[in-house]
């Protein structure tokens, strides 16, 4: 696990994007991407309040203008909401016309309750992304420094050991509240990551 945590610390320091937060208090970000989904999203909030907890959402546009509904519920609810692009397509394959309109279509999508944040699917970012993203009004790139691998065939014990041996104050806990590069039934199922985030 430290060499992976090495690696991606390395890499998103290198490309601007903020992977944690230098603190003592024993505190930590949960942050849930791909969504608003109409099951497993309101399960996820469930989670979240019974245990007085707040997260954020990087929600994909489309999905968020299918169902705004839940966007403002997620809002509604304390939680914060980020820019996950429109439709989760990698900003480093995009012209920079391309990557400013994914970002535009997106918040436009969120409004009036999307925040200031972005977090570029699979991580991927580079310095022209950068530009874009400041462009666009995001000078704050969230990544993290926890991966759960909640998109795998993982059962709830391993990720929630996962997640507890790794956390550090100050940590950004990578969930998902659904998938949006599959559309395998096998690894749709967010059961398993909600029994380890409960």
């Amino acid at each position: 696990m430290w060499r992976e945590r090495v690696y991606w610390a390395v890499r998103h320091r290198l490309e601007g994007l903020i992977i944690g937060v230098s603190t003592t208090e024993p505190v930590a970000a949960l942050t849930f991407d791909d969504g608003p989904h109409p099951v497993s999203t309101p399960q996820v909030l469930d989670v979240l309040a019974r245990h007085g907890a707040r997260a954020t959402f990087f929600m994909v546009g489309q999905q968020a203008r299918r169902h705004p509904g839940l966007v403002r519920q997620v809002a509604a609810a304390g939680h914060a909401i980020g820019n996950h692009t429109w439709d989760h397509r990698s900003l480093t394959e995009l012209s920079g016309q391309e990557r400013r309109g994914q970002l535009r279509a997106c918040a436009q999508a969120l409004a009036p309750y999307g925040s200031p944040l972005l977090r570029p699917p699979y991580g991927h970012f580079h310095r022209r992304a950068r530009l874009d993203a400041l462009l666009c009004g995001y000078r704050h790139v969230i990544a993290w420094n926890l991966v759960v691998y909640d998109w795998l065939d993982h059962d709830p014990a391993w990720m929630r050991d996962r997640i507890l041996q790794g956390l550090r104050p100050g940590s950004i806990v990578l969930l998902h509240d659904a998938l949006a590069t599959t559309l395998d039934p096998a690894f749709t199922d967010r059961g398993p990551m909600l029994a380890a985030l409960d």
